[in-house]
C-alpha cells in the first residue's frame, strides 16, 4: 500500500497547480490511510502492561520459560532483595555471600500484558517449575543467591500470590513434599543482569540449568478455543476489548458501538482470544480498534476513538477511492441521475440509512421527484442530521449532516411541494433496508 502510495506523490510532483488540488481531492483517502494506518494512542487507553519480580535459582532457564509463555512481552534476568553487597555477577558469587543472608537473588523481571495472560497463570508456572520447598538452593545450586522469592508490585498481586501459595501447600503435602520456603515481598529495587546474562541460554544452546520442579501441579482447566474463522473472510472490525473495568472501553461503547448499525460488523475480543489472526498492532491497551480485510489488518487504532475519528477510519476502509468517499468527507456531489439515484428512486417501502453507521436518515414516505436528478425528501427522520450554513463557490446553501457519523449528506432548499423543504441527497452515501412487512 505505502509503496503505492509514495509513486502517486512522485507523479504529483510533476504536475500543474490545479491538477494538485484535484488528485490530492480524490485520493484524500490513500492519504489518510498512509498516516494512520497505525495511530497508537497513550492517553486514551487502558494500559494492561504490568510486571513481578521472581526467584526460583538460576535465572538463565526461569528467563527462557517465561517468555516462551503467551502473552509475556519480556522477561529479563537481574538481582533483587540485597544489602551492602555490589548487585553483580561477581559480588553475589563470591564465597564469603554463599550464606550471606543480605546476598542479592537470582531474579528474573517479568513484563506481561495482563489483559493476554493472567498473573495466576504466570506464578503456577514459577511454582511447578522449581521447588520451593528448597531453603537457599535449588539442587546442587547452593547458597542465598538461589533462594526462592517473590516480589509484588502492589497489594493485588500480594493478594493473589498469598492464595495460591495456601493452594500449593496442600498440593505438596499430599505429595509428601515439606513446607513451602519462599519468602514474599514488596519489590524495593530490580537491578538488571550483565548483557551476557540476558537471554543467556539462546546465546548459549548447550549451557541449561537443571529443571528441580516438584512434579506436583494445578489442575488446570482446558478451555475451549475461540474460533476466529469468520474474522479471516470479508471486511470486519475487530475491537480488543479488556477483561476488567476500562474506562476507556465503555466511552468507545457508549459514544460509538451502541449505536453503530453499519454494514461492516464488528467483533470483540480480549488479548487471550486472538488464536489465528495475525495482527502488528500491539495488543496490550484496550480498546484497540482494528479494521481487518481478509483477516489482514488494514488500519489499527490503539486507545479510544471518537465517532468522527472513527467514521472517517472507516470511510476509508469500507468506500476507499470512490465517489462516496468524496461526496462523504470532501462535500463533494453525486453525478445527476448516477446509478445509485436511479436504483433508489423507485425502491419498495422503506427507509436510507447512512451508509458507515447504519443510522435511519430518510424514510420513502418522505420521498418525492424532484427531477433533479437527485433524491429528493420532504424531511429526515427525527434527529438524525443536522444543517449548518454552507457559503462556499459564491453560494449560499444551508448543509445537510449525519449526527451519527458526521458525514456530508447533501444540501435543503426551500422549493419543496406544498411550501415543504426540499432534502436534495447523494445518494452514494445512502444504503437502502426495505420494510419487513
Amino acid at each position: 500500500m505505502k509503496g503505492k502510495l509514495l509513486r502517486k506523490l512522485q507523479a504529483i510532483s510533476m504536475m500543474n497547480r490545479f491538477d494538485i488540488k484535484n488528485y490530492l481531492k480524490r485520493y484524500t483517502f490513500f492519504f489518510a490511510l498512509l498516516f494512520s494506518t497505525h495511530a497508537y494512542s497513550n492517553q486514551t487507553n487502558t494500559n494492561h502492561i504490568e510486571s513481578i519480580v521472581l526467584g526460583s535459582g538460576c535465572f538463565w532457564g526461569a528467563e527462557k520459560g517465561y517468555e516462551q509463555l503467551p502473552g509475556v512481552i519480556d522477561a529479563v534476568s537481574g538481582y533483587s532483595d540485597g544489602r551492602g553487597v555490589q548487585p553483580n555477577y561477581r559480588s553475589i558469587t563470591k564465597y564469603k555471600n554463599k550464606f550471606n543472608k543480605n546476598n542479592f537473588a537470582e531474579v528474573v523481571q517479568v513484563t506481561y500484558n495482563s489483559n493476554e495472560i493472567a498473573l495466576e497463570d504466570i506464578f503456577i508456572h514459577y511454582l511447578e517449575s522449581h521447588d520451593p520447598t528448597q531453603l537457599n538452593r535449588q539442587g546442587n545450586d547452593i547458597g542465598t543467591q538461589y533462594r526462592s522469592i517473590v516480589l509484588y508490585s502492589n497489594n493485588n498481586q500480594k493478594l493473589l500470590i498469598d492464595r495460591l501459595l495456601s493452594e500449593y501447600q496442600n498440593l505438596l503435602n499430599e505429595a509428601g513434599y515439606g513446607k513451602i520456603q519462599t519468602s514474599v515481598k514488596p519489590l524495593e529495587k530490580f537491578y538488571k543482569a550483565e548483557t551476557y546474562h540476558q537471554d543467556y541460554l539462546k546465546k548459549n544452546p548447550n549451557g541449561y540449568c537443571p529443571d528441580l520442579s516438584t512434579g506436583v501441579v494445578f489442575d488446570k482447566q482446558i478451555k475451549d478455543p475461540i474460533d476466529n474463522k469468520n474474522l479471516l473472510s470479508g471486511k470486519k472490525i475487530l475491537v480488543i476489548d479488556s477483561k476488567d473495568y476500562c474506562p476507556y472501553c465503555d466511552k468507545f461503547d457508549n459514544d460509538v458501538l451502541n449505536s453503530y448499525q453499519g454494514s461492516v460488523p464488528y467483533v470483540k475480543r480480549t488479548s487471550d482470544q486472538l488464536d489465528g489472526i495475525n495482527l502488528s498492532v500491539p495488543t496490550w491497551a484496550t480498546p484497540t480498534i482494528i479494521f481487518l480485510d481478509n483477516g489482514k489488518e488494514v488500519f489499527a487504532n490503539q486507545g479510544y476513538m471518537n465517532a468522527k475519528e472513527f467514521y472517517k477510519a472507516l470511510g476509508s476502509f469500507k468506500l476507499g477511492n470512490t465517489e462516496a468517499y468524496d461526496v462523504a468527507f470532501n462535500e463533494g456531489t453525486d453525478a445527476r441521475f448516477c446509478k445509485e439515484y436511479q436504483i433508489f428512486k423507485n425502491t419498495p417501502d422503506g427507509i436510507f440509512v447512512d451508509k458507515l453507521s447504519g443510522q435511519p436518515l430518510f424514510n420513502t414516505d418522505d420521498r418525492f421527484v424532484s427531477r433533479s436528478g437527485w433524491l429528493s425528501f420532504t424531511k429526515p427522520v427525527d434527529g438524525a442530521t443536522y444543517e449548518l450554513p454552507d457559503n462556499r463557490y459564491g453560494m449560499r446553501r444551508t448543509e445537510v449532516r449525519s449526527k451519527s457519523s458526521d458525514i456530508h449528506l447533501g444540501h435543503v432548499f426551500d422549493d419543496g411541494p406544498n411550501g415543504l423543504p426540499r432534502y436534495c441527497i447523494n445518494a452514494t452515501v445512502l444504503e437502502f433496508i426495505p420494510d419487513k412487512s
